[in-house]
């Protein structure tokens, strides 16, 4: 991780430790001419395009996000305009885990990839960019019921259970987006990395609750329309960032649902247009959706059902008794009674003790370094919980400081010991550790023996909540999701840096002025070393027509364009569309 700057900003500042793990230097000055004037043609396109289609707050926010047409937008300048509505950004290297990004939307921060598409792939590109993070993202984040809902969405995903195919297809979809983004990369590793992607998709078993919010998410954030359903309007960032799939999601092939919680039955493939998208009537609606999603969830759910999706998660996941008590580690264990309810549980591996999501003073992992374990209930012959007994009512049933206590539970399990500690806050008691102690099931068997150390033994008569990752995230130092793939940073040969110098002088003209014969020796040597390049032959054209001048440089470049739009293709919308916004100019007030 790089040195972390917060940018002055209160939601940068504010963020944990084990999110700026993830943060990478912006590096603005690794942004070639090209690469602005990838920005500028899907911004002016944007602009054009979505003024009509987009969601009212989209074209204001866009100025709102500290964004502007002309060139990429700095870290800084983001910071600055998002502080104003109290979200803040930092750069990441692409797809980063989707617990960590849920859990940054919670901090009200926006996760931006660095990175910026090709021009190739300037239409659309499976990989995160700054395109799509900033000029997706962020214009939106203006809309107050909206950025509560992303928020909220954020809270509610990162205590999320995933599981480890999760992180497997994670993975390859981190390397397969990659591979698409490198410029010479090899096609037979590109369609090995598509076939482990789908592989992996199909092999995922029962989706788990990451897998089913992430689908949620897709449909709303990413992909979602708002409005009525023949006559939507568009709020998802994949779409305001997709110059090819804001139009054609607009058309009849693309079919029309109206939002509900029947989203989760429909999964994704990023690398394909979308067969379908979701209409939703209100933002509030997105809440309500979420709402009852979250009930399902084992962070709302607990008990045996909780542990259970702690257990096969196989992930650090947290369980909250109802004394308030956090116990983190990975599950292995779960005893319950003959109603289901758990009446014991067992951690394998570095566990740790929290109240509150801070971690209890001497309980962290290195003390608790081989598993944790403790009994859940009530004790047998007693209508009140132990956690809402005081101090005094614990000593008058023999549960005393410096004395030998022996204690059954409703679920025969025998706790007996000397009582060398008890803790109790907010009221209740949530943790008493014993020394000498021998504890044993119903059956006599024994869970825990005085070789083994002191017992800390939790205080709850249930399991309010269970959710994945730590209690206190920074104090365990979770580390473990970040991928060790990184992105690719191209070197640039002797021709392409000519190319780039080509695009900045085009660039110099139409910020400073100057002469026209200027650009005609840049469009001769456009022609004569980069025939292939497009872009900058429209970004010629428009400065020639908007200013009248060199109708002959121009002519030729006009009749290039069309040349190369009726023999390729592939290139025809591209040119088309830019020779459009040639004709039809965007306002003003936003190319500053």
């Amino acid at each position: 991780m790089s040195h972390f700057n917060d940018f002055g900003n209160p939601q940068v500042a504010a963020l944990p430790a084990h999110l700026k793990q993830f943060i990478v230097d912006q590096h603005y000055e690794h942004y070639t001419p090209v690469d602005h004037a990838v920005w500028r043609y899907v911004m002016r396109q944007n602009y054009s395009y979505l003024k009509d289609v987009a969601y009212y707050p989209y074209i204001p926010g866009l100025l709102k996000a500290g964004l502007t047409i002309e060139k990429i937008p700095s870290l800084q300048e983001m910071n600055d305009a998002l502080a104003k509505i109290g979200w803040g950004a930092v750069t990441v290297d692409g797809f980063i885990p989707p617990a960590a990004f849920m859990e940054y939307q919670a901090y009200r921060v926006l996760v931006i990839a660095a990175d910026i598409r090709q021009l190739k792939h300037i239409e659309y590109t499976p990989a995160p960019d700054i395109i799509h993070e900033s000029a997706g993202h962020a214009p939106i984040i203006a809309d107050k019921d909206y950025h509560e809902y992303l928020s909220y969405f954020g809270s509610i995903g990162a205590k999320a259970m995933f599981s480890a195919q999760d992180f497997e297809l994670y993975e390859a979809i981190r390397a397969l987006s990659i591979l698409k983004e490198m410029p010479d990369a090899n096609e037979d590793e590109i369609k090995k990395a598509e076939e482990l992607v789908a592989h992996r998709q199909e092999n995922m078993g029962e989706p788990s609750e990451m897998a089913l919010l992430s689908r949620l998410h897709w449909w709303t954030v990413e992909y979602g329309l708002i409005g009525a359903l023949e006559n939507p309007k568009i709020y998802g960032a994949g779409l305001l960032s997709s110059i090819g799939e804001s139009v054609s999601c607009m058309k009849s092939a693309v079919k029309k649902l109206p939002y509900t919680i029947n989203a989760i039955k429909y999964p994704y493939d990023i690398t394909k247009a979308q067969p379908q998208l979701f209409v939703t009537s209100t933002f509030q609606n997105l809440i309500d959706v979420l709402e009852s999603f979250a009930d399902t969830m084992a962070f709302r759910v607990g008990g045996a059902y909780g542990l259970k999706k702690a257990i096969e998660s196989k992930n650090t996941c947290t369980a909250v008794f109802s004394s308030g008590l956090q116990v983190t580690g990975t599950f292995a264990d779960l005893k319950t009674d003959m109603d289901g309810k758990p009446v014991y549980i067992r951690a394998e591996g570095p566990c740790a003790l929290a109240i509150d999501n801070k971690q209890l003073s001497g309980h962290g992992k290195d003390y608790h370094c081989e598993g944790y374990s403790s009994p859940i209930g009530k004790l047998k012959g007693h209508a009140m919980a132990l956690e809402h007994l005081s101090i005094e009512e614990l000593n008058y049933f023999g549960i005393e400081k410096g004395k030998n206590a022996e204690l059954t539970f409703e679920s025969g399990i025998t706790v007996s010991g000397q009582v060398d500690n008890i803790v109790s806050t907010n009221g209740k008691t949530q943790l008493i550790t014993f020394s000498n102690c021998t504890v044993t099931d119903e059956k006599g068997q024994i869970l825990f023996n005085p070789s083994l150390g002191d017992y800390d033994m939790a205080i709850g008569e249930k399991i309010t909540s269970v959710f994945c990752g730590a209690a206190d995230k920074d104090a365990f130092v979770e580390i473990i999701y970040k991928s060790n793939i990184e992105t690719h940073h191209a070197v640039y040969d002797t021709g392409t840096i000519e190319l780039h110098q080509l695009y900045q002088q085009v660039r110099n003209r139409r910020h400073n002025g100057g002469d026209f014969g200027f650009l005609g020796n840049v469009w001769f040597t456009l022609q004569k070393s980069h025939h292939d390049d497009w872009l900058c032959a429209i970004e010629i054209l428009e400065i020639l027509e908007h200013e009248d001048a060199e109708p002959g440089v121009a002519a030729e470049i006009r009749d290039f364009l069309e040349k190369k739009a009726a023999a390729e293709p592939e290139y025809r919308k591209l040119i088309d569309d830019g020779l459009y916004l040639i004709k039809h100019p965007v306002e003003q007030k936003l190319v500053v």
